[in-house]
Protein backbone atom coordinates (compact mmCIF):
# COMPACT_ATOMS: atom_id res chain seq x y z
CA UNK A 1 0.00 0.00 0.00
CA UNK A 2 1.52 3.68 -1.24
CA UNK A 3 2.32 5.43 2.17
CA UNK A 4 0.64 8.53 2.70
CA UNK A 5 1.91 12.60 2.15
CA UNK A 6 2.16 12.45 6.10
CA UNK A 7 4.02 9.19 6.45
CA UNK A 8 7.05 10.21 3.60
CA UNK A 9 7.77 13.63 5.20
CA UNK A 10 8.00 11.46 8.85
CA UNK A 11 10.01 8.24 7.41
CA UNK A 12 13.67 7.34 8.34
CA UNK A 13 16.07 9.24 6.45
CA UNK A 14 17.84 6.33 4.95
CA UNK A 15 21.75 7.23 4.26
CA UNK A 16 21.98 5.35 1.00
CA UNK A 17 18.84 7.47 -0.18
CA UNK A 18 19.85 10.40 -1.14
CA UNK A 19 18.63 13.35 1.66
CA UNK A 20 19.13 16.37 -0.65
CA UNK A 21 16.48 18.82 -1.82
CA UNK A 22 13.91 17.28 0.49
CA UNK A 23 11.74 18.53 3.47
CA UNK A 24 11.64 15.85 6.71
CA UNK A 25 8.70 16.55 9.31
CA UNK A 26 9.73 16.36 12.92
CA UNK A 27 11.72 17.41 15.72
CA UNK A 28 14.69 19.44 14.35
CA UNK A 29 17.30 17.76 16.38
CA UNK A 30 16.04 14.04 16.33
CA UNK A 31 16.07 14.75 12.60
CA UNK A 32 19.64 15.91 12.14
CA UNK A 33 21.10 13.18 14.02
CA UNK A 34 19.42 10.89 11.62
CA UNK A 35 21.63 12.68 8.68
CA UNK A 36 24.99 11.28 7.55
CA UNK A 37 28.04 12.97 9.77
CA UNK A 38 29.62 15.50 7.67
CA UNK A 39 27.16 15.60 4.99
CA UNK A 40 26.52 19.43 4.42
CA UNK A 41 28.12 22.62 3.44
CA UNK A 42 26.75 25.24 4.95
CA UNK A 43 23.98 25.56 8.04
CA UNK A 44 21.14 28.38 8.26
CA UNK A 45 18.85 28.20 11.71
CA UNK A 46 16.27 30.55 12.57
CA UNK A 47 15.22 29.45 15.80
CA UNK A 48 12.86 30.16 17.52
CA UNK A 49 13.45 33.83 19.16
CA UNK A 50 12.21 32.95 22.36
CA UNK A 51 10.52 37.08 22.42
CA UNK A 52 8.80 36.31 26.05
CA UNK A 53 5.66 38.54 25.26
CA UNK A 54 3.84 39.04 28.37
CA UNK A 55 0.56 39.86 26.40
CA UNK A 56 -1.01 41.16 23.65
CA UNK A 57 0.12 44.02 22.08
CA UNK A 58 -1.94 46.51 20.76
CA UNK A 59 -1.87 50.28 18.04
CA UNK A 60 -2.60 53.47 19.45
CA UNK A 61 -5.65 53.29 18.13
CA UNK A 62 -6.24 49.84 19.80
CA UNK A 63 -6.02 47.31 17.21
CA UNK A 64 -4.24 43.88 17.79
CA UNK A 65 -0.44 44.42 16.01
CA UNK A 66 -0.03 40.37 14.85
CA UNK A 67 2.89 39.05 16.69
CA UNK A 68 4.91 36.02 17.74
CA UNK A 69 2.35 33.99 19.77
CA UNK A 70 2.75 30.54 18.27
CA UNK A 71 3.14 27.62 20.34
CA UNK A 72 6.71 26.81 19.03
CA UNK A 73 8.08 29.99 20.14
CA UNK A 74 7.24 29.78 23.63
CA UNK A 75 9.26 28.35 26.07
CA UNK A 76 8.74 27.87 29.94
CA UNK A 77 12.51 29.56 30.96
CA UNK A 78 15.07 30.38 29.83
CA UNK A 79 16.82 27.28 31.30
CA UNK A 80 14.62 25.28 28.93
CA UNK A 81 15.72 27.36 25.81
CA UNK A 82 18.91 26.87 26.59
CA UNK A 83 18.74 23.39 26.39
CA UNK A 84 17.07 23.23 23.48
CA UNK A 85 19.42 25.58 21.75
CA UNK A 86 22.63 23.71 22.60
CA UNK A 87 21.32 20.45 21.62
CA UNK A 88 20.15 21.09 18.30
CA UNK A 89 24.01 23.35 18.13
CA UNK A 90 25.48 20.09 18.80
CA UNK A 91 23.34 18.10 16.24
CA UNK A 92 24.34 20.97 13.51
CA UNK A 93 27.94 20.52 14.18
CA UNK A 94 28.07 16.71 13.75
CA UNK A 95 26.13 17.30 10.07
CA UNK A 96 28.82 19.89 9.03
CA UNK A 97 31.48 19.05 6.98
CA UNK A 98 34.52 20.48 8.35
CA UNK A 99 35.44 23.24 6.45
CA UNK A 100 31.26 24.09 6.76
CA UNK A 101 29.92 27.14 8.02
CA UNK A 102 26.62 27.89 10.28
CA UNK A 103 24.68 30.97 10.38
CA UNK A 104 22.36 31.69 12.76
CA UNK A 105 19.64 34.95 12.77
CA UNK A 106 18.23 36.02 16.06
CA UNK A 107 17.25 38.93 18.09
CA UNK A 108 17.79 40.89 21.07
CA UNK A 109 15.85 38.11 22.81
CA UNK A 110 18.04 35.42 22.00
CA UNK A 111 20.83 35.80 19.93
CA UNK A 112 23.38 36.17 22.87
CA UNK A 113 22.28 32.99 24.48
CA UNK A 114 22.91 31.30 21.07
CA UNK A 115 26.39 32.81 20.52
CA UNK A 116 27.51 31.90 24.00
CA UNK A 117 26.30 28.56 23.79
CA UNK A 118 27.94 27.89 19.74
CA UNK A 119 31.38 29.55 21.63
CA UNK A 120 30.89 27.06 24.72
CA UNK A 121 30.46 24.17 21.89
CA UNK A 122 33.18 24.58 20.14
CA UNK A 123 31.75 26.71 16.72
CA UNK A 124 34.54 29.67 15.78
CA UNK A 125 33.03 33.15 15.60
CA UNK A 126 33.27 34.67 12.15
CA UNK A 127 31.59 37.74 12.04
CA UNK A 128 28.57 39.22 13.33
CA UNK A 129 25.91 40.58 10.63
CA UNK A 130 23.58 43.12 11.33
CA UNK A 131 20.33 43.11 9.17
CA UNK A 132 19.14 46.48 9.29
CA UNK A 133 15.58 46.79 8.54
CA UNK A 134 14.47 49.93 5.71
CA UNK A 135 10.57 49.11 7.00
CA UNK A 136 10.94 47.91 10.71
CA UNK A 137 7.64 47.80 12.83
CA UNK A 138 7.39 51.06 15.10
CA UNK A 139 7.06 50.89 18.52
CA UNK A 140 3.79 51.17 19.58
CA UNK A 141 4.20 52.07 23.38
CA UNK A 142 6.42 54.37 22.88
CA UNK A 143 9.09 53.14 25.82
CA UNK A 144 12.16 51.52 23.81
CA UNK A 145 14.02 52.42 20.73
CA UNK A 146 12.37 51.16 17.82
CA UNK A 147 13.77 47.58 16.94
CA UNK A 148 15.11 48.10 13.42
CA UNK A 149 17.59 44.98 13.26
CA UNK A 150 18.31 41.72 13.73
CA UNK A 151 21.86 39.74 14.30
CA UNK A 152 23.20 37.53 12.21
CA UNK A 153 26.18 35.19 13.99
CA UNK A 154 28.14 33.31 11.23
CA UNK A 155 30.89 30.83 12.77
CA UNK A 156 33.07 28.51 11.75
CA UNK A 157 32.68 24.57 12.63
CA UNK A 158 36.43 24.80 14.93
CA UNK A 159 39.21 27.30 15.62
CA UNK A 160 41.14 25.03 13.61
CA UNK A 161 38.52 25.39 10.34
CA UNK A 162 40.59 25.68 7.24
CA UNK A 163 39.20 26.34 3.35
CA UNK A 164 35.53 27.70 3.88
CA UNK A 165 33.91 29.18 1.22
CA UNK A 166 33.76 32.71 1.12
CA UNK A 167 33.40 34.48 -2.09
CA UNK A 168 34.90 37.37 -1.17
CA UNK A 169 36.11 38.97 -4.63
CA UNK A 170 32.24 38.37 -5.94
CA UNK A 171 30.95 40.40 -2.50
CA UNK A 172 33.38 43.06 -3.41
CA UNK A 173 32.63 43.39 -7.03
CA UNK A 174 28.82 43.57 -6.80
CA UNK A 175 29.40 45.89 -3.73
CA UNK A 176 31.42 48.53 -6.27
CA UNK A 177 34.91 47.51 -5.76
CA UNK A 178 34.53 48.15 -2.09
CA UNK A 179 34.51 45.74 0.78
CA UNK A 180 30.99 44.17 1.47
CA UNK A 181 30.77 45.44 5.17
CA UNK A 182 28.35 43.78 7.95
CA UNK A 183 26.23 46.02 8.16
CA UNK A 184 23.14 44.85 5.96
CA UNK A 185 20.20 47.13 4.38
CA UNK A 186 17.44 44.95 3.23
CA UNK A 187 13.33 45.59 3.72
CA UNK A 188 11.30 42.97 5.96
CA UNK A 189 9.46 40.89 3.81
CA UNK A 190 6.31 42.27 2.36
CA UNK A 191 4.11 42.38 -0.77
CA UNK A 192 3.73 39.37 -2.99
CA UNK A 193 6.84 37.82 -1.45
CA UNK A 194 5.03 37.71 1.86
CA UNK A 195 3.07 34.22 1.94
CA UNK A 196 -0.48 34.21 3.04
CA UNK A 197 -3.58 32.03 4.11
CA UNK A 198 -6.92 31.58 3.12
CA UNK A 199 -7.73 34.20 4.85
CA UNK A 200 -5.33 36.56 3.69
CA UNK A 201 -2.98 36.43 7.13
CA UNK A 202 0.25 35.99 7.26
CA UNK A 203 1.19 31.97 7.04
CA UNK A 204 4.46 32.81 9.07
CA UNK A 205 5.08 35.55 11.52
CA UNK A 206 8.75 35.50 10.62
CA UNK A 207 9.04 34.95 7.08
CA UNK A 208 12.32 35.97 6.07
CA UNK A 209 13.41 38.31 2.48
CA UNK A 210 14.77 36.30 -0.18
CA UNK A 211 17.55 38.96 -0.68
CA UNK A 212 18.53 38.35 3.15
CA UNK A 213 18.81 34.60 2.37
CA UNK A 214 20.19 35.05 -1.11
CA UNK A 215 23.37 37.51 0.21
CA UNK A 216 23.87 34.36 3.19
CA UNK A 217 24.52 32.00 0.07
CA UNK A 218 26.24 34.08 -2.34
CA UNK A 219 29.02 34.77 0.36
CA UNK A 220 29.73 31.21 2.03
CA UNK A 221 28.35 28.46 -0.62
CA UNK A 222 28.78 27.63 -3.84
CA UNK A 223 27.02 25.78 -6.66
CA UNK A 224 26.10 22.33 -5.95
CA UNK A 225 26.65 22.67 -2.07
CA UNK A 226 23.91 21.46 0.42
CA UNK A 227 22.73 23.91 2.70
CA UNK A 228 20.56 22.86 5.71
CA UNK A 229 18.07 24.53 7.34
CA UNK A 230 16.54 22.98 10.77
CA UNK A 231 14.17 25.11 11.27
CA UNK A 232 12.62 25.37 8.10
CA UNK A 233 9.38 27.34 7.99
CA UNK A 234 7.97 28.28 4.65
CA UNK A 235 10.97 27.39 2.94
CA UNK A 236 12.88 30.43 1.75
CA UNK A 237 16.33 28.70 2.28
CA UNK A 238 15.13 26.31 -0.18
CA UNK A 239 13.43 28.47 -2.63
CA UNK A 240 16.53 30.90 -2.75
CA UNK A 241 19.03 27.69 -3.03
CA UNK A 242 17.35 26.44 -5.20
CA UNK A 243 17.11 29.68 -7.98
CA UNK A 244 21.17 29.91 -6.81
CA UNK A 245 21.99 26.43 -7.80
CA UNK A 246 22.42 25.11 -4.52
CA UNK A 247 20.94 22.12 -2.90
CA UNK A 248 18.67 22.29 0.43
CA UNK A 249 18.08 20.24 3.35
CA UNK A 250 14.91 21.12 4.74
CA UNK A 251 13.04 20.25 8.45
CA UNK A 252 10.04 21.02 10.09
CA UNK A 253 7.07 20.27 12.15
CA UNK A 254 4.04 22.26 10.98
CA UNK A 255 2.81 20.21 8.08
CA UNK A 256 1.05 23.57 6.96
CA UNK A 257 4.54 25.22 6.61
CA UNK A 258 5.59 22.60 4.57
CA UNK A 259 3.11 21.87 2.06
CA UNK A 260 3.78 25.96 1.24
CA UNK A 261 7.27 25.54 0.92
CA UNK A 262 6.59 22.64 -1.32
CA UNK A 263 4.28 24.71 -3.65
CA UNK A 264 6.75 27.69 -3.23
CA UNK A 265 10.05 25.61 -4.12
CA UNK A 266 8.80 24.02 -7.43
CA UNK A 267 7.34 27.03 -8.87
CA UNK A 268 11.46 28.36 -8.84
CA UNK A 269 13.27 28.75 -11.86
CA UNK A 270 17.04 28.10 -11.42
CA UNK A 271 19.28 30.35 -12.67
CA UNK A 272 21.30 29.24 -15.63
CA UNK A 273 24.97 27.71 -15.02
CA UNK A 274 26.71 31.23 -16.48
CA UNK A 275 24.56 33.52 -14.51
CA UNK A 276 25.39 31.28 -11.33
CA UNK A 277 29.54 31.62 -12.36
CA UNK A 278 31.35 33.24 -9.02
CA UNK A 279 33.84 36.01 -9.30
CA UNK A 280 37.61 34.78 -8.12
CA UNK A 281 40.30 36.60 -7.58
CA UNK A 282 44.09 35.62 -7.12
CA UNK A 283 43.85 34.19 -3.74
CA UNK A 284 41.36 31.83 -5.23
CA UNK A 285 44.24 30.53 -8.21
CA UNK A 286 45.87 27.40 -7.23
CA UNK A 287 49.82 28.14 -6.25
CA UNK A 288 52.44 27.70 -9.35
CA UNK A 289 56.13 28.31 -8.26
CA UNK A 290 58.54 29.24 -11.03
CA UNK A 291 60.05 25.69 -11.05
CA UNK A 292 56.36 24.41 -12.63
CA UNK A 293 57.21 26.94 -15.88
CA UNK A 294 60.35 24.93 -16.31
CA UNK A 295 58.86 21.65 -15.96
CA UNK A 296 56.31 22.59 -18.34
CA UNK A 297 59.08 23.70 -21.18
CA UNK A 298 57.43 27.39 -20.99
CA UNK A 299 60.80 28.37 -19.60
CA UNK A 300 64.45 26.28 -20.09
CA UNK A 301 67.73 26.48 -17.90
CA UNK A 302 70.30 28.92 -18.95
CA UNK A 303 67.00 31.40 -20.43
CA UNK A 304 67.59 35.06 -19.40
CA UNK A 305 65.39 36.97 -17.48
CA UNK A 306 64.92 41.02 -17.89
CA UNK A 307 62.71 43.50 -16.38
CA UNK A 308 61.12 45.82 -18.50
CA UNK A 309 63.47 48.58 -19.14
CA UNK A 310 66.29 46.04 -20.16
CA UNK A 311 68.12 47.39 -16.91
CA UNK A 312 68.43 43.78 -15.02
CA UNK A 313 69.30 40.46 -16.24
CA UNK A 314 69.09 37.32 -14.71
CA UNK A 315 69.52 33.55 -15.58
CA UNK A 316 67.65 30.91 -15.01
CA UNK A 317 68.35 27.46 -13.29
CA UNK A 318 67.65 24.18 -13.64
CA UNK A 319 66.14 24.35 -10.12
CA UNK A 320 63.88 26.95 -10.66
CA UNK A 321 66.18 29.85 -9.23
CA UNK A 322 67.46 32.38 -11.17
CA UNK A 323 71.32 34.33 -10.53
CA UNK A 324 72.58 37.38 -11.04
CA UNK A 325 76.33 37.93 -10.90
CA UNK A 326 76.57 34.39 -9.57
CA UNK A 327 73.93 34.61 -6.69
CA UNK A 328 71.37 32.55 -7.07
CA UNK A 329 67.50 33.03 -5.36
CA UNK A 330 63.77 32.84 -5.74
CA UNK A 331 62.48 35.29 -8.68
CA UNK A 332 60.73 37.72 -5.87
CA UNK A 333 64.32 37.84 -4.15
CA UNK A 334 66.69 38.25 -6.55
CA UNK A 335 64.23 41.05 -8.23
CA UNK A 336 64.23 42.87 -4.94
CA UNK A 337 67.77 42.50 -4.74
CA UNK A 338 68.75 44.12 -8.10
CA UNK A 339 66.68 46.94 -7.40
CA UNK A 340 67.88 47.53 -3.93
CA UNK A 341 64.35 46.62 -2.39
CA UNK A 342 63.40 44.79 0.40
CA UNK A 343 60.20 42.87 -1.16
CA UNK A 344 59.50 42.23 -4.83
CA UNK A 345 56.51 40.52 -7.49
CA UNK A 346 59.13 38.62 -9.16
CA UNK A 347 56.43 37.46 -11.82
CA UNK A 348 55.37 40.78 -12.88
CA UNK A 349 59.02 42.22 -12.32
CA UNK A 350 60.71 39.98 -14.48
CA UNK A 351 59.96 39.22 -18.58
CA UNK A 352 61.09 36.65 -20.93
CA UNK A 353 61.69 37.67 -25.10
CA UNK A 354 59.22 36.35 -26.82
CA UNK A 355 59.59 37.30 -31.03
CA UNK A 356 61.74 40.54 -29.73
CA UNK A 357 59.17 41.78 -27.52
CA UNK A 358 59.34 41.40 -23.70
CA UNK A 359 56.19 39.51 -21.95
CA UNK A 360 55.89 39.24 -17.96
CA UNK A 361 56.59 35.57 -16.90
CA UNK A 362 53.14 36.38 -15.36
CA UNK A 363 51.23 35.49 -18.52
CA UNK A 364 53.00 32.21 -18.82
CA UNK A 365 52.26 31.53 -15.36
CA UNK A 366 48.45 31.75 -16.44
CA UNK A 367 49.04 29.26 -19.10
CA UNK A 368 50.19 26.51 -16.70
CA UNK A 369 47.03 27.40 -14.51
CA UNK A 370 44.93 27.28 -18.02
CA UNK A 371 47.04 23.50 -18.02
CA UNK A 372 45.99 22.88 -14.90
CA UNK A 373 42.31 23.45 -14.86
CA UNK A 374 42.07 21.20 -18.14
CA UNK A 375 43.68 18.32 -16.66
CA UNK A 376 41.47 15.54 -15.62
CA UNK A 377 40.92 14.87 -11.86
CA UNK A 378 43.08 12.03 -10.42
CA UNK A 379 41.40 8.50 -10.71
Amino acid sequence: MALSRSALLQRPIDPAFTFKDRIFQGHCVTRMEALPAGSVDVVFADPPYNLQLAGDLHRPDQSKVDAVDDAWDQFESFQAYDAFTRAWLLAARRVLKPNGTIWVIGSYHNIFRVGASMQDLGYWLLNDVVWRKSNPMPNFRGRRFQNAHETLIWASRDQNAKGYTFNYDSLKAANDDVQMRSDWLFPICTGGERLKDEDGHKLHPTQKPEALIARILLASTKPGDIVLDPFFGTGTTGAVARKLGRHFVGIEREEAYIEAAERRIAAVEPLSAESLTIQAGKRSEPRVPFASLIEAGLIEPGAELTDAGRRHVAHVRADGTVSVAGEAASIHRVGAKVQGLSACNGWTFWHVEDEGQLKPIDELRRLVRERMALRPPAA
